[in-house]
């Protein structure tokens, strides 16, 4: 398949980027034409390009390892869909990050979730426990960052309210890595009484399965 008839398939409305995704993995030629696609004038080529990246980088992290630098500088796109799928794609990459580029952007990499952007700050979430569960030695330190949340300032109280149920639900991913345990559930014991029911359920639940007090 060339570039041409990729780009056209990712265009196409209905077209499954796990297809596409599945395609690349076998046929290692089509990669550079997926980050090629990144910078791609037309949206739907663009926005394609990153999602099937996306997909790879979730089953195959070292195909798109040597471009971890790649996706570092998404980062700061003024895109906010491309910088939303380097999040999760770089905290993929974790699990087979031989140059240490994580330890390296750490900070930078948990910076948004002390805002503005919800969205951007649940990525970033999401992302930072898939980090902490490739390299356990940084879990403190993540767990730390996500506990900025209640702290944060977005666009809304409610967007906060949103923030720390996916806080909540990262640090459950995790909390087995955690060694200062007494700080994630002071802060979730107190969310326990959160005015957004959807995140006061998160925390009852991670209580239940994590605090005996609760017990």
């Amino acid at each position: 398949m060339t570039k041409a008839e990729l780009w056209s398939r990712l265009a196409r409305k209905g077209t499954n980027p796990e297809i596409i995704a599945d395609l690349a993995v076998q046929q290692r030629t089509l990669l550079p034409a997926l980050l090629e696609g990144l910078d791609a004038a037309e949206a739907p080529v663009k926005f394609g390009c990153a999602k099937v990246l996306r997909l790879i980088s979730e089953t195959e992290p070292a195909m798109l390892y040597p471009h971890v630098d790649l996706f570092i500088g998404l980062f700061r796109s003024e895109n906010a869909f491309l910088q939303w799928d380097a999040i999760r794609i770089v905290a993929n990459l974790a699990a087979v990050d031989e140059w240490g580029r994580i330890e390296q952007i750490l900070s930078d990499y948990l910076e948004p979730i002390r805002g503005a952007v919800m969205i951007t700050a649940a990525n970033t979430i999401q992302g930072a426990a898939t980090i902490a569960l490739a390299k356990p030695a940084l879990a403190d330190t993540i767990a730390r960052a996500i506990l900025k949340v209640q702290w944060a300032k977005y666009q809304t109280d409610e967007c906060r309210n949103v923030a720390i149920g996916h806080a909540i639900e990262s640090l459950d991913r995790f909390f087995h890595r955690i060694d200062h345990q007494k700080e994630v559930l002071e802060f979730v014991r107190r969310e326990a009484n959160n005015s957004r029911n959807a995140t006061r359920k998160k925390a009852v639940e991670f209580l239940k399965n994590h605090d005996r007090q609760a017990g």
